[in-house]
């Protein structure tokens, strides 16, 4: 397991409790005009190309929801914050797409960071960061 991985879920242990986290999925794949399976576990795939699952470049390793009570204005309503954590190693840096759509988070009224920790993943979470 890469130390990337394992802080992850460190920060996904220390989360469970402060709101909806999720881990974002993508990847790739081969589609085509025709799939035959062919023995031994291969596949041959006509027309083949690939394509790409999941979400756009540069969202985050983890996001979600916390649940926030907003102002008396608002009636002590509680709402949901929109949180995107990106997970680094104390070396590791946000790559360009990473630092624009944390922004865009943070830009729009939600929690975004990046985290080297699992107290650094709190921290964002809870508007301290």
């Amino acid at each position: 397991m890469s130390r990337e991985h394992a802080i992850q879920n460190e920060i996904r242990n220390a989360l469970a409790d402060k709101g909806l986290i999720f881990r974002a999925n993508v990847g790739q794949a081969w589609t085509g005009t025709e799939v035959k399976k062919l023995p031994g576990n291969r596949v041959l795939i006509e027309g083949a190309r690939p394509f790409t699952t999941g979400l756009p470049p540069g969202f985050s390793d983890l996001f979600g929801l916390v649940p926030v009570v907003i102002t008396q204005e608002m009636v002590g309503q509680t709402v949901a914050v929109f949180v995107a954590v990106e997970v680094k190693t104390a070396k590791g840096r946000a790559s360009d797409k990473q630092g624009n759509f944390l922004k865009a988070v943070n830009d729009n009224g939600g929690r975004a960071g990046v985290a080297r920790s699992a107290d650094d993943a709190v921290r964002i979470l809870d508007g301290e960061m």
